[in-house]
């Protein structure tokens, strides 16, 4: 592919929660941003220019929803709004990390279903497809009466660890049950076995490691997660797998929250490497050496053309 882009109707434009990543995908499209400018009122309240022509064109917003969660959701949403205002012919939403996904369900009484609700407030403001990558719960894709295009992280990550672990024996840890389809995934394309960590949680945030299923006593261990928040759930898993006989423990992740105590506890834990890609734009004070960042940007840049020239997405799933 020749670094230009030819079609003008292919527009690109990014918020304020990653413009790192929304240059490096215009730049594997071979497109400059558009121009926007996003500022604020006194009052805090967000305003958005968006300051060149739209009519008639496919229009890609990049904008993780990340923290500061709600100011980043509130920017992408009025952000719909002045496109489909502006006549946009389709409004296509590229949210690497969808936020509030974590309550997909109703767990107990009286709880809200965030997941469900972002998306209608998506679809409401106006856009026309979405594309995601990584999930908390794939089924959230059902939130949406819109396309979705769900992306995969495994495949970026896996790719990292064939290239290093060569010759070594090793298996994929998932830290829950949740995460068992991940882990499996990624175990498929390493051709490894797959270990998993029974764990209770008694309350958000706070995990607590019971029992070990699956071999790993002299193995090198993978442990693998789409979202490391405060690092409890990895960092202890880590910590047991090594009490329980694993040679070393590497762990990686699609969407590195890393919030409140994470980065120390990641220093002062028993993972020689995290392995993060960039769907979350990391401080400096988060780049850690411990820490290795990948890049989406091949991958969403690839599905932006494809969605953009009507080609079939799903092949870059495999």
């Amino acid at each position: 592919m020749s670094n230009q882009y030819l079609d003008p109707n292919l527009k690109v434009f990014s918020l304020n929660s990653n413009p790192e990543l929304a240059e490096e995908i215009a730049k594997v499209i071979g497109v400059e941003l558009g121009k926007c400018s996003v500022s604020r009122f006194s009052d805090g309240e967000i305003q958005i220019n968006i300051e060149e022509s739209i009519r008639g064109c496919d229009v890609f917003v990049i904008q993780s929803t990340s923290s500061p969660v709600n100011e980043h959701i509130m920017e992408l949403l009025i952000m719909i709004d002045a496109l489909k205002r502006a006549s946009a012919k389709t409004i296509n939403i590229v949210i690497p990390y969808y936020g509030y996904a974590r309550q997909d369900r109703k767990a107990r009484a009286r709880e809200p279903i965030t997941a469900k609700l972002v998306a209608n407030l998506l679809e409401t403001a106006g856009s026309t497809r979405v594309i995601t990558l990584d999930l908390h719960a794939p089924q959230i894709q059902g939130f949406f009466d819109i396309p979705i295009d769900h992306l995969m992280g495994v495949p970026i990550l896996s790719e990292y660890f064939k290239n290093r672990m060569l010759g070594r024996d090793i298996v994929i840890v998932s830290p829950d049950h949740g995460g068992v389809t991940r882990a499996r995934k990624m175990a498929e394309r390493l051709k490894a076995p797959i270990a998993i960590i029974d764990k209770r949680r008694p309350k958000p945030n706070v995990a607590e490691v019971m029992n070990i299923v699956g071999h790993i006593e002299g193995k090198v261990a993978i442990l693998i997660d789409d979202i490391i928040d405060t690092a409890g759930t990895i960092t202890l898993a880590a910590n047991a797998l090594v009490e329980n006989g694993a040679l070393e423990v590497h762990a990686c992740c699609t969407h590195p929250v890393l919030s409140g105590p994470a980065i120390e506890r990641i220093e002062q834990s028993k993972i020689k490497e995290l392995v993060v890609t960039n769907t979350i734009a990391l401080e400096d004070e988060k780049r850690i050496g411990k820490i290795v960042e990948l890049s989406v940007a091949p991958l969403i840049g690839e599905a932006i053309i494809r969605v953009h020239e009507e080609q079939s997405v799903s092949t870059l799933f495999d």
